[in-house]
């Protein structure tokens, strides 16, 4: 079986620099999806950029940890429904087409009081929920496995190649990702490895080393839930 990789950026509209990265990993990398945080105060200009950029996978970042809007009451079933929805229908607006995808920030659709809510948008919309779909997730092209520390040699070249030497299966794989462009006014615990990340995803030895490994890089575009 043919193994295929997606590499899927986090936080598309959390910030203009990190639109910018992430749009520069897709057109000279080897970046083919986003997932868009509609709350986030570039959402907008990630929504004008995903319409430059057609071949742009862009999917839904489901943002429910209250930084950027309140966050629903977990202990009330209806509540965190209507806000995975409220966000579905703002991605849709804001871009003008539905979602390729669904993921969300800090992996929280995976809560046992979000994943029933989130598995049956999924189903309904023909969506690939990340977890729960034929796509194999690995989270290991990350820098900061320890709180406040930096450890850049997890996202180098060397790195993204073991993870594509040794943890793919066959089938389909989304290798997800925090490119980005770090501004001054940017607010986040995880900074400088975003443009790291970038400089790896953009280092032509990456697609030289798909190609090597017989590995086909597509996009959410081409993937739908089961029973779809």
């Amino acid at each position: 079986m043919t193994r295929t990789v997606i590499f899927n950026a986090d936080d598309f509209g959390v910030a203009p620099g990190i639109n910018r990265g992430i749009v520069h990993c897709h057109a000279a990398g080897v970046l083919t999806s986003t997932s868009l945080m509609v709350h986030g105060r570039a959402a907008q200009g990630a929504a004008t950029l995903a319409r430059e950029h057609p071949a742009l996978a862009v999917g839904l970042h489901w943002d429910l940890d209250g930084r950027r809007a309140p966050a629903p009451d977990f202990t009330d079933p209806a509540a965190v429904r209507a806000e995975l929805e409220l966000q579905l229908a703002a991605a849709e607006r804001l871009l003008g087409r539905p979602p390729t995808h669904l993921d969300s920030h800090h992996h929280v659709h995976r809560h046992d009081e979000v994943l029933p809510h989130a598995l049956e948008i999924a189903e309904r919309t023909g969506l690939a929920l990340r977890g729960s779909s034929e796509v194999h997730y690995i989270g290991g092209f990350y820098a900061q496995w320890e709180p406040g520390v930096d450890e850049l040699e997890h996202v180098g070249v060397a790195a993204l190649a073991s993870i594509l030497e040794h943890e793919l299966a066959a089938g389909w794989t989304e290798i997800g990702c925090h490119p980005g462009y770090v501004d001054d006014d940017f607010r986040s615990a995880y900074r400088e490895p975003r443009e790291a990340e970038l400089a790896t995803l953009t280092d032509p030895a990456v697609r030289t080393l798909l190609g090597d490994l017989g590995l086909r890089l597509a996009s959410f575009a081409e993937v739908r839930a089961p029973g779809a």
